[in-house]
């Protein structure tokens, strides 16, 4: 598996492959539906955001409350392809990375490609698992939204796969 730091420059984004099994480090933002949609509306009305797009990556994962001792409760992956609809415009302002499970429309893999942008997949049903590997968390925006908040969260050999790479081969298509 290839140990990668986050945020990864364009030459590392290029240099993976659809299928590579990664184990990633740093910070990431979670994000779902409705973060999305509030996120969309910012934008739309000028307003800042929460947090800074530039290279962000941001995982679609709606977690589970902490049980004392733990950082976060069970973080797996929900489907990628509702946030599909706000994907162009986030990458217009420096999204990079998407975390997630499922397929993506053409016009995610149109982006991705754009910008040399990167889809890893996590394995859904495993988000104990997942949790584990997520050794920070902090509230950045929309609190009152529960498992639908931003929060700001450092992960250590966090492990997914190359879903979609930078060229738009997408794992679900290969034979």
């Amino acid at each position: 598996m290839k140990q990668l730091f986050l945020p990864l420059d364009e030459e590392t984004r290029k240099s993976l492959k659809a299928g590579d099994a990664v184990l990633l480090n740093g910070e990431i933002y979670t994000a779902r539906d409705a973060a999305h949609k509030k996120l969309h509306e910012m934008l739309q009305k000028g307003e800042p955001l929460p947090f800074d797009l530039q290279d962000c990556s941001i995982y679609y994962v709606g977690p589970t409350p902490a049980k004392k001792g733990q950082v976060i409760g069970s973080a797996g992956p929900t489907t990628s392809s509702r946030m599909d609809p706000y994907v162009p415009e986030l990458a217009d302002h420096g999204m990079r990375i998407m975390i997630g499970k499922g397929r993506r429309s053409e016009e995610v893999k149109e982006a991705i490609r754009r910008y040399h942008m990167i889809y890893f997949v996590a394995c859904g049903g495993a988000g104990a698992l997942l949790s584990h590997s997520i050794i920070k968390r902090e509230p950045i925006a929309f609190e009152e939204m529960l498992a639908e908040a931003v929060t700001k969260i450092t992960v250590k050999d966090f492990p997914c796969f190359v879903g979609i790479d930078a060229q738009g081969n997408d794992v679900y298509d290969l034979d």
